[in-house]
């Protein structure tokens, strides 16, 4: 159930880390709506990290991203990170 709602993101970021940072959150809402392989997740997360580096930023568009969409990013990764192989849904 993909609500109509705007993703966080910095105006800086080239067309290629805004198009790695929306993949990122893409696969979260995979894993609320219907599954997604842990895998692809981590390695979304992973390109997501090289575009945001610092957990500051990281919290402050977790924190965004979940006010407007109710997804958390802390909780996929987790649970990403913990399952390993296999699909994850939250």
């Amino acid at each position: 159930m993909r609500n109509q709602y705007s993703y966080p993101f910095d105006e800086s970021w080239s067309t290629e880390e805004l198009a790695s940072v929306l993949s990122f959150f893409n696969r979260v809402e995979e894993a609320y709506e219907g599954g997604v392989e842990a895998r692809v997740l981590l390695e979304a997360y992973e390109k997501f990290k090289q575009v945001v580096p610092g957990k500051a930023l990281e919290k402050t568009l977790g924190r965004e991203f979940e006010a407007a969409s109710g997804y958390s990013l802390y909780r996929a990764q987790q649970a990403a990170r913990e399952r390993g192989n296999g699909r994850i849904r939250l």
